[in-house]
């Protein structure tokens, strides 16, 4: 998928700033109770410890085949003070939560770290958890190369074939699991995880489509819900299209933010207005898509595609405008886009020898089974337009992006729809006012479904707040954490 409908990127992009573990395999064992097995914890280096709890492929057949959940712990720094183990989720979907707690485990506050343990896991079909895997590293670059903003029907239908090719390869190479890896299944592997640790109550911070992930958990157990952070929050009630069209309206906000910034900076490539920096960008779009890019990493052309992506990733943290900043200068000025597609090879997660992680396949894989898309290309396209009308420089970009679904051999059964999650404990749901990914809106909707849902805003940008590091968001979400009291509902951080 172009830019995910809910992504990991920003998790990357965090731990990029701030800067493996075995797991379970695809092969079918003899179904056991995980909590009553138990889970064994093994050193993995760096104070590290991993494991695997195994868990029904098919809950609807509980002593079928499992598959292996791969698990990573940072374990607490002061065993006396320990309150239990903190679940995390970075997002995606396909996210891996073994990298993200490797690599940014140690980012959470030193009060955190001295109260749980913090666990990190591949959900499944992601990472070391049964992957799901369909196209090639040559396949996917052909893939986000081909034109996704097309212009003509020849384009469309090169995109359409691009699209259907995703989803026959899928089918192919992973039908097993294609049925069985959408979120609530994830959250269900999640209670068994949080039972074989030994948490009486689920403890979660999860990011972006993590929010999903735990606000499904939370309908699923509510009474088994001890505190849980949603921070950039997805509103389940809309559906899978919708949520691209509104995606693309916060990358439009998001890029304006970056360009009223970028204009107020010496040497700003994209002009010294935001109106011509927003009209620069059009045009340099329209201009790699008649001739792309040149590229001193590797034989890919830059394509307008390519190009959008780069532009899309730096969108979702602020820290990185001063490498947008340098990357459109290169490129407008010498027609030179190898930092834009680094940006986008980190949105991608394209490894510099051309291998891709499986966080693309299984990002799709969730996304079209987790809830309903449009049954036909016809149906597709009036989303494709109307995201055309409301965000110019994005919409058909992000929207496109999703067209797999509409050819995926496995069709979802549960539409979109509010989770209230009658008898959970207070939930903290954190929004971001400019998030690129996930728009605020959402943010306030599923605060307002939750029967006990506390919103949390931070009035800035990037995408999810608490890894930002903003002491106000800090202190408000460490303390519901670690105290299960929430902050005042409606609490805003500037």
């Amino acid at each position: 998928m172009r830019a995910r409908a809910i992504s990991a990127a920003a998790a990357a992009l965090v731990l990029a700033l701030a800067s493996a573990c075995g797991g379970g395999g695809d092969d079918p064992a003899p179904a056991r109770s995980s909590a009553a097995d138990g889970l064994a914890w093994t050193d993995c280096g760096q104070g590290f410890q991993c494991g695997t709890v195994r868990v029904p492929l098919d809950y609807a057949k509980p002593d079928g085949d499992t598959i292996g959940i791969a698990m990573i712990k940072l374990p607490a720094t002061d065993p006396s003070r320990r309150v239990g183990s903190l679940f995390t989720n970075p997002g995606g979907p396909g996210g891996s939560g073994i990298e993200f707690v490797r690599q940014a485990g140690r980012i959470f506050s030193s009060d955190l770290r001295r109260s749980f343990d913090i666990i990190g896991f591949d959900p499944r079909g992601v990472g070391e958890s049964s992957p799901v895997r369909c196209l090639t590293g040559p396949e996917l670059d052909t893939y986000f190369g081909t034109d996704s903003s097309p212009d003509d029907r020849a384009e469309v239908d090169a995109f359409a074939a691009q699209s259907k090719k995703f989803a026959a390869a899928c089918g192919a190479k992973a039908a097993r699991l294609l049925p069985h890896v959408g979120t609530r299944d994830a959250a269900r592997d999640m209670d068994l995880m949080r039972a074989a640790v030994g948490d009486a109550k689920l403890t979660y911070y999860g990011a972006s489509y993590g929010t999903y992930l735990g606000a499904t958990y939370a309908e699923e157990f509510p009474a088994k819900v001890r505190a849980l952070v949603l921070d950039g929050a997805l509103d389940p009630k809309v559906s899978p299209a919708d949520v691209l069209v509104e995606q693309a309206k916060g990358f439009e906000t998001a890029f304006r933010a970056f360009a009223e910034d970028c204009v107020r900076q010496a040497g700003c490539p994209l002009g010294t207005s935001a109106d011509e920096a927003v009209a620069k960008l059009s045009s340099f779009f329209a201009s790699v898509d008649r001739e792309p890019l040149t590229n001193s990493r590797d034989s890919r052309r830059v394509t307008e595609s390519w190009a959008t992506m780069g532009v899309a990733t730096a969108l979702y943290n602020k820290d990185f405008w001063p490498n947008l900043r340098q990357a459109l200068d290169q490129a407008i000025n010498r027609r030179d886009g190898t930092l834009l597609l680094t940006l986008a090879d980190t949105m991608v997660e394209r490894k510099p020898g051309g291998q891709y992680s499986n966080e693309n396949d299984a990002n799709m894989a969730v996304n079209c089974i987790d809830k309903p898309n449009p049954p036909t290309l016809g149906a597709y396209q009036k989303y494709v337009d109307r995201a055309a009308r409301q965000s110019p420089r994005f919409g058909p970009f992000v929207v496109w992006g999703g067209l797999a679904c509409v050819y995926w051999p496995t069709k979802p059964t549960e539409p979109p729809h509010a989770i209230k999650a009658a008898g959970a404990p207070p939930i903290l749901v954190i929004g971001t006012t400019r998030d690129p990914a996930t728009p605020y809106p959402w943010a306030q909707s599923l605060a307002a479904q939750l029967d006990k849902g506390v919103l949390l805003t931070l009035n800035g940008d990037g995408h999810t707040a608490y890894l930002q590091g903003d002491s106000c968001i800090t202190a408000a979400t460490d303390r519901y954490l670690t105290t299960a009291e929430p902050p005042r509902d409606g609490t805003r951080c500037n």
